[in-house]
This record gives structure tokens, sequence and C-alpha cells, in this order.
């Protein structure tokens, strides 16, 4: 009886280790894919990084362009400011003037 109590603890650490070494390659190959994914996340990640940069490069372009562009535009807007308000005076004064020679005239 000892001897049948031996095998069967021989056969149940032999079916434990088999169970372990597949139970580790499963492992090993989760692990080797994950490295894998982990790779190119990381070259995707670089990619991104490198199109963000040169996003960014020309958004500050652009507004360096707009930005000169409306510094080159602003003394235009502020002549016609003043052109606006040089007509509004001379009809005002015109309004007043009729309004004078019509009181005068009546």
């Amino acid at each position: 009886m000892l001897e049948w109590s031996a095998v069967i603890a021989a056969v149940a650490f032999t079916v434990l280790v088999i169970y372990l070494v597949m139970t580790l390659r499963k492992v090993m190959t989760t692990l080797a894919e994950t490295i894998q994914t982990l790779s190119d996340a990381r070259t995707a990640v670089n990619g991104i990084t490198e199109e963000a940069e040169d996003l960014i490069h020309r958004a500050n372009q652009i507004s360096d362009d707009v930005k000169g562009k409306m510094e080159a535009v602003e003394p235009l807007i502020e002549s016609a400011h003043d052109v606006g308000d040089m007509i509004h005076n001379i009809t005002s004064e015109v309004k007043r003037t009729a309004m004078q020679k019509s009181k005068a005239g009546a």
C-alpha cells in the first residue's frame, strides 16, 4: 500500500509539473506579445509626437503671419474710422446749417 501511495504521489507530482510547464509557456507567450505590443505602441507614440510637434510649429507660424498682417492692416482700419468720423461731422454740420437756414427763412 505504501508503494501505491508513492506511485500516486509521483504521478500527481508529474501531472502538476506538466501543468506548471504548460502554464509557464503560455505566460511566456503572453509576455512576448505584450513586449511586442509595447514596442509597437512606443513607435506609434513617437510618430504621433513628431506629427504633433510639426502641427504646433505650423500653428505658431500661421499665428505669427496673421499677427503681422493684422498689424499691417491696423493703420488702414484706423484711417477708415477717421474718415467715418469726418463724414459724420460733415453730415452733422450740413444738417445743422440746413436747420439754421430753414429757421432763418421761415
